[in-house]
């Protein structure tokens, strides 16, 4: 590991002026490329003491040996240079989005004296003009099979185009009107190519004016009773119309945009962008990547911006570039849009209307397209086998830990104190092991006291149920006759004999925190005895996992399957607490002792909350104290106070979907 202080720029070596600069190895190979306004301020900021720098950024600088920068006149020059560099060196420090180049797309090959329609997947050619992507081939072939009657532009390939010339007879399209046959001299070359780009300014979007137009000529020929005429042009206008309608009309003022919307987690971010052109949706297409540098939302839109124009044709970048977040500098990048179209880009966030709605459903898209990506690697068998490895490997685990158990703590400013557990088994969720707990032993913002209560808790039941069934979680006169889930078979009128819930324990538990709450957790486990049950903890902001009585942490690769893994977990298990803390917290507030209170809204109820924090602060405050908060006067204030006063013990927690009294194991429920 290089000490950065070791090739730091002496002072004053470093300009004052755009530019873009390179990290690189002890073996010159370049890691990381960055831009910056002030490359004197920028690269200072990576010089820094280790512990104030962001953990990948630490990582970044201690692997690099030395670096260099190279000055530029403006920030678009910079913002060129440095997607230039990125896709020279693949910098293993910088974002790169995972582009599916299975994406097919329309494309029309200009290039050529006679113009091709054509299917194409992968890299684009200069000199080809692309349409997409679209989610299947076979869409985009019934799109053309409907225009190739308007617009008979060449679809064969150039050995059928060779083998007709040669003939001098034309395919099959050509005699059924689908082709118009440049390869026998049927149109001139000039003739095909009017063809061909009408064909793509119709693809593009230009699609009123043409229909127009022809009608127009319908209209004409049915006045000089050139009926077969008039018809054909008809079913034209309808075999147009009817490739126009696969395409859903989103915006009304036949918008020319593109939409970029992300969905993102600590480890990973899936992009999602949708083209409209003509106000219809033409293509969408998405991206995953590794967040293997410190970067925020504007700084992943930035990235997704520099790959999806940085080698399009300018006549593919739109009028308009919606995103969820603006890049740093903004200017620069427009400017580099504005470069690449050849006129003015706006690139701005949508506030309201139906941008604003279709961003929603982008971001949605991207939503799915993470979730579907994560449960991808998670189902994948040799994936889960390995990750389980990895696991037991970095924690010196005998072996793999096929049960994991996961305990969350959550609160709201220390009100409604709750925990969940889930359970991971072979690398998957079981829910129905899922529980949760109610902590009522005391209020505040103490998590490391909740995650020892809860571990305690959780394994007194586990010891008790284990007194009753054995070793093996069985009775013991049931052992030996058991069906295929591993569990004794019911028999009518009888008792069961099933394991209780809590009667399996887990070879690791992992705690949502770091080293405080590990070791709270590991405190719970030796005062009951336990000591053949791994603890481990992952704390969300650095994806740290922490073991007890280590003062450092163990740093998993940021591709380990492990590491996603404990995540998925974790994350999981903050998800299913949030969820009961929230729904405890709704019907406190339904059931709020200051509805009693005649002629207080919604809005001072609110206001009064907010003020104190809480009922029971605003139990305690006295009648001036709650005539400070605006809108209270004496009155209403009194009759506050009087209803706080008579306000009943909440009742129990019930279960709303069957009515039951819900089990508490002691000190809340389970």
């Amino acid at each position: 590991m290089a000490d950065p202080s070791s090739y730091r720029p002496k002072p004053g070596q470093i300009p004052d002026s755009p530019g873009v600069y390179k990290f690189r190895d002890e073996h010159r190979r370049v890691i990381y490329v960055g831009k910056a306004k002030s490359l004197r301020q920028r690269l200072a900021n990576y010089f820094q003491p280790l512990v104030s720098l962001h953990p990948r950024t630490a990582t970044m600088v201690t692997t690099a040996a030395s670096v260099e920068w190279t000055v530029v006149s403006t920030e678009v020059e910079a913002l060129q240079l440095e997607y230039s560099w990125i896709k020279e060196y693949d910098p293993r420090f910088n974002v790169k989005y995972r582009d599916d180049k299975s994406y097919p797309y329309l494309a029309v090959t200009l290039n050529e004296e006679f113009p091709r329609v054509q299917v194409l997947r992968g890299h684009k050619k200069k000199g080809v003009r692309y349409f997409g992507p679209y989610a299947h081939a076979w869409a985009i072939r019934e799109t053309v099979d409907l225009m190739l009657r308007v617009f008979p532009v060449r679809t064969c390939s150039a050995g059928v185009f060779r083998n007709a010339a040669s003939a001098g007879r034309p395919c099959l399209l050509g005699y059924i009107g689908k082709c118009s046959a440049p390869c026998v001299g049927r149109v001139t070359p000039e003739e095909h190519r009017e063809l061909a780009e009408e064909f793509c300014d119709f693809m593009a979007g230009r699609t009123g004016t043409y229909i127009r137009r022809l009608e127009k000529q319908m209209m004409i020929a049915a006045e000089d009773m050139e009926y077969e005429k008039a018809a054909r042009l008809r079913d034209d206008i309808e075999a147009l119309r009817k490739a126009m309608e696969k395409s859903a009309v989103v915006l009304a003022d036949a918008t020319d945009a593109d939409l970029i919307a992300l969905a993102e987690d600590e480890l990973e971010a899936a992009v999602q962008i949708f083209h409209v052109r003509g106000g219809r949706v033409r293509g969408q297409r998405g991206w995953v990547t590794d967040k293997v540098e410190a970067v925020d939302t504007a700084g992943l839109v930035e990235h997704a911006i520099q790959q999806l124009y940085g080698e399009e044709s300018g006549d593919t970048v739109p009028k308009e570039v919606l995103v969820p977040a603006l890049p740093e500098d903004t200017e620069a990048v427009t400017a580099w849009l504005a470069g690449r179209r050849g006129s003015n880009v706006s690139l701005r966030i949508p506030q309201r209307g139906d941008k604003k709605d279709l961003m929603e459903t982008v971001a949605r898209n991207a939503q799915q397209a993470l979730v579907l990506h994560k449960t991808k690697r998670a189902s994948d068998l040799t994936t889960r086998s390995r990750a389980l490895e990895e696991i037991a490997e970095a924690l010196d685990l005998d072996s793999a830990p096929l049960r994991i158990e996961c305990f969350d703590i959550s609160h709201l400013q220390g009100e409604d104190v709750v925990a969940s557990m889930v359970v991971f088994e072979d690398g998957l969720p079981r829910k129905s092991e899922y529980r949760r707990f109610q902590i009522k032993g005391f209020e505040g913002q103490d998590d490391v006291r909740s995650m020892h209560e809860v571990i305690g808790r959780r394994f007194k039941r586990y010891l008790a149920e284990k007194e009753k069934t054995g070793e093996w979680g069985l009775p013991a006169e049931g052992r030996g006759r058991v069906d295929g889930d591993g569990e004794v078979p019911a028999e009518d009128g009888q008792d069961d004999g099933r394991p209780k819930r809590f009667a399996y324990p887990p070879q690791l538990v992992v705690v949502d925190g770091g080293q405080p709450q590990v070791a709270a957790a590991r405190r719970a486990l030796d005062e009951l005895g336990i000591d053949d049950i791994a603890v481990c903890g992952l704390a969300k902001r650095l994806e740290e996992v922490w073991l007890p009585g280590d003062d450092d942490p163990v740093v998993l690769p940021r591709s380990s399957e492990g590491l996603y893994l404990l995540q998925r977990v974790r994350d999981t298990a903050h998800d299913f607490a949030i969820r009961y803390q929230r729904s405890k917290r709704t019907k406190r507030i339904r059931t709020s002792p200051l509805d009693a209170v005649p002629g207080l809204g919604e809005t001072r109820k609110q206001a009064l909350i907010k003020h104190f924090g809480s009922v029971k602060r605003l139990r305690q405050a006295t009648i001036e104290q709650i005539r400070e908060v605006p809108g209270m006067g004496l009155k209403t204030a009194e009759a506050v106070v009087v209803a706080l006063a008579q306000a009943a013990p909440a009742a129990p927690a019930v279960n709303t979907a069957t009515g039951e009294i819900m089990e508490d194991d002691g000190g809340g429920t389970a």
